[in-house]
C-alpha cells in the first residue's frame, strides 16, 4: 500500500513512464476526509476513463486554509493510506497547495481531469487554466445527493443535539 504513495517528485517520474509507454493517466483530486462512499464512486468513474489513476489529496494545511481551522478530521497520511488500500487507485500525492488539482495536473499531465458534477462544467473549473495548458480533458463525475463530508458532519452534529 505504502508503494502507491508517491512523492511529488516520484509521481511526475512514474507518469512520465506511463505515458512513454502509451498509458492514459487520469488524475482527480480532494480533501478525501472521512473517506465515504460518494468519494468511492468518484474514484471508480474517474479510474474508468483512463488506465492509471493519480490521485492529489489536499495536504493538512491547505485544508485549513479552505475549509476552516476544524478540517480536516483524519490527518493527510492516514487519509493517503485510506486513498492507497482502494483498488482503483494507481497512486496517491499529497499536495500542499491550495490549488491542488491544478498541481497534480502540472505534475502527471493527464488525459482526463475528473471532477465532481457540483464544480459545474470543466471551462468553470479552477484547474481549467492547468488544463487548457497540457491538453487535460474534464470528466464530470456524478455526485450523489446529500452526500459529502460536510453532509456528513452536520447529520453527526445534529445526532448529539
Amino acid at each position: 500500500m505504502s508503494s502507491k504513495i508517491l512523492s511529488r517528485e516520484e509521481a511526475g517520474g512514474a507518469a512520465g513512464e506511463f505515458r512513454a509507454r502509451g498509458k492514459r493517466l487520469v488524475t482527480v483530486n480532494g480533501s478525501f476526509d472521512l473517506l465515504h462512499s460518494g468519494h468511492l464512486a468518484i474514484l471508480e468513474e474517474a479510474k474508468a476513463q483512463g488506465d492509471i489513476l493519480f490521485v492529489g489529496v489536499n495536504s493538512d494545511a491547505s485544508v485549513r486554509r479552505y475549509k476552516g481551522s476544524d478540517r480536516p478530521i483524519i490527518p493527510e497520511t492516514e487519509r493517503a493510506r485510506m486513498l492507497a488500500a482502494l483498488s482503483c487507485v494507481d497512486y496517491v500525492v499529497v499536495i500542499d497547495e491550495l490549488e491542488a488539482g491544478a498541481a497534480i495536473i502540472s505534475l502527471v499531465r493527464p488525459v482526463v481531469h475528473a471532477n465532481g458534477s457540483e464544480y459545474g462544467p470543466p471551462e468553470s473549473w479552477i484547474e481549467y487554466p492547468a488544463m487548457r495548458e497540457y491538453g487535460t480533458a474534464g470528466y464530470l463525475c456524478s455526485r450523489r445527493p446529500a452526500l459529502s463530508t460536510s453532509d456528513l458532519i452536520r447529520k453527526i452534529q445534529a445526532l448529539r443535539h
